[in-house]
């Protein structure tokens, strides 16, 4: 037969655990909650790419939509919810769209690309901002991790950052030199109107500058001012000379 001293304590202790009891469900629900990650996007790939990803089992959590250039990277996007804890079985929906080569006659093929991809274990135990990744060969990975491609515990297959291939850079640094030439063309071709109708390109001028900027070329007398004329002359040679020297660097630094 127990005291009614042991009786008291008993109680007392059981009435004191119940509030802390009632609580573990709350804990253990606040532990599995989702929570809010950040997402990157990363094109290992020679084709522009834009990736959005859906939660399979909740179409509310979505995210992405960036487009990424070959041999490049997005930004930061927000955002996608991940379980606290890791199980396997997380699975990501990657809907991804590409475009091949500009064809003869101007358009440029769209590719449609969709892969539901499981979401690898989080590298620090905890979910971290969620990469969409797509490799050379075009294929889709995701990783979960606080850390970028170019640290040495980033736990991507691929390590660093995108590296454009020879042809990728060429083909770069080609479309630098055409924009180059396209203003070289420009300013030859204002310095032409200039020597065949002088007074009418320069009206032309004056009167576009003045309806932006009334008080544009304030220092003139009008677009029949001598002066004028001969600055927009001195400016389209300026500005040649350094279109021209452009290409020439452009030229030089191709790779």
């Amino acid at each position: 037969m127990s005291t009614p001293g042991r009786t008291s304590l008993a109680r007392a202790l059981t009435l004191g655990l119940l509030p802390l009891l009632s609580a573990l469900p709350l804990l253990s629900a606040c532990a599995d909650k989702d929570v809010p990650v950040s997402i990157h996007g990363v094109n290992y790939s020679g084709e522009i790419f834009r990736y959005a990803i859906v939660d399979p089992g909740n179409k509310d959590n979505h995210g992405g939509g960036e487009l990424i250039d070959p041999y490049a990277a997005g930004g930061t996007m927000c955002c996608y919810e991940l379980p606290r804890r890791w199980r396997p079985g997380i699975r990501v929906r990657v809907d991804a769209t590409y475009w091949l080569p500009r064809k003869a006659d101007g358009s440029l093929p769209e590719m449609q690309q969709t892969q539901v991809l499981d979401v690898p274990a989080y590298a620090d135990g905890k979910p971290g901002e969620l990469w969409v990744l797509r490799g050379a060969d075009g294929t889709l990975a995701l990783v979960s991790s606080d850390l970028q491609p170019d640290h040495p515990g980033w736990p991507g297959k691929v390590k660093g950052w995108p590296v454009p291939s020879l042809a990728a850079r060429r083909a770069r640094s080609d479309a630098h030199i055409r924009h180059a030439e396209g203003g070289v063309r420009l300013w030859e071709k204002l310095i032409a109107q200039m020597q065949r109708a002088p007074l009418e390109h320069a009206t032309q001028v004056w009167d576009a500058e003045r309806k932006t900027d009334p008080k544009a070329f304030s220092d003139y007398a009008g677009p029949d001012d001598a002066r004028f004329q001969a600055y927009l002359r001195t400016d389209y040679a300026r500005l040649l000379a350094e279109s021209k020297n452009k290409v020439d660097q452009l030229k030089k630094e191709r790779p």
